[in-house]
This record gives structure tokens, C-alpha cells and sequence, in this order.
């Protein structure tokens, strides 16, 4: 793994400093570098430390989905039970390193409940097998 060095110049011209500010910074030790024979390397971490800068940007790759379930021709206390069997097992099924969202409504004119679940499309996928499996068997 080869570390990106700058010279006394290269930093000077990058921070808009004389070359002599920026000698005298590392001399004060104010600015991290390393003597190369009779010049000094400042390596970029170094020189993003001394910035404030962060040069690596760490991004992670996250997918989501979001499903909207409806169920019509639910009563209340039924619907209840969905909602809250679905808030359970999104909350104690060993889902805390992909967490699901669930928002409820319940419809009482149209006897309709209606969820959202925002998450992890695999976590996602089997709560939405449980809510088929338990509304098929509400009917």
C-alpha cells in the first residue's frame, strides 16, 4: 500500500502558504512530517489531519425497500393483532443489525389496515411471508 507524500512546495502551493510558514510548522511540530535526506514528506493523512480535511471517503452499500400492504375487510381487533405480531417480529426476531420501519393505520369505514414497512429487502421479504401466511389465515 503505497502513501500518497507531498513535498514543502506541493503543501505551500495546496494551502496557499509561503514555503518557509510551512517548514516552520513542521519544525514546531505543529504539522506531521518526514525527513527525506535534506527535504522534508508530508504524507496526506498528515496533511488532512492537520486540515481538518478527511481524505477517504468510506461509503458502505445500503439497499432498501419499502412495501405498502393493504388488507381489506379487517376487523379492528384482527388488524390489531397484524399490526402488532408485525412490530414484534421486526423488533425481537434477531433484526437489530437490519432494523425494519413499520408504520400502521387502520381504517375503520373501510374496515382496511394498511402497512408500511421500510428495510432490509431479504428482513423485509420474510415479514412479508408472515403477514401473508396470517392474514390468509384471518379470512
Amino acid at each position: 500500500m503505497s502513501q500518497e507524500m507531498y513535498s514543502v512546495e506541493q503543501v505551500a502551493e495546496r494551502l496557499g502558504l509561503h514555503v518557509r510558514t510551512v517548514r516552520n510548522y513542521v519544525r514546531e511540530g505543529r504539522l506531521k512530517a518526514v525527513r527525506i535526506g535534506k527535504q522534508y514528506r508530508i504524507a496526506r493523512e498528515d496533511l488532512d489531519a492537520f486540515t481538518g480535511t478527511e481524505s477517504k471517503v468510506r461509503r458502505t452499500r445500503h439497499v432498501e425497500v419499502s412495501s405498502i400492504v393493504e388488507i381489506d375487510a379487517i376487523s379492528r381487533d384482527d388488524a390489531g393483532r397484524i399490526a402488532m405480531g408485525a412490530m414484534g417480529a421486526a423488533n425481537t426476531r434477531g433484526y437489530q443489525e437490519r432494523p425494519l420501519r413499520i408504520e400502521t393505520a387502520y381504517d375503520e369505514v373501510r374496515g382496511r389496515l394498511k402497512l408500511i414497512i421500510l428495510g432490509d429487502p431479504s428482513t423485509t421479504a420474510e415479514l412479508l411471508r408472515w403477514i401473508s401466511l396470517i392474514a390468509e389465515g384471518e379470512s
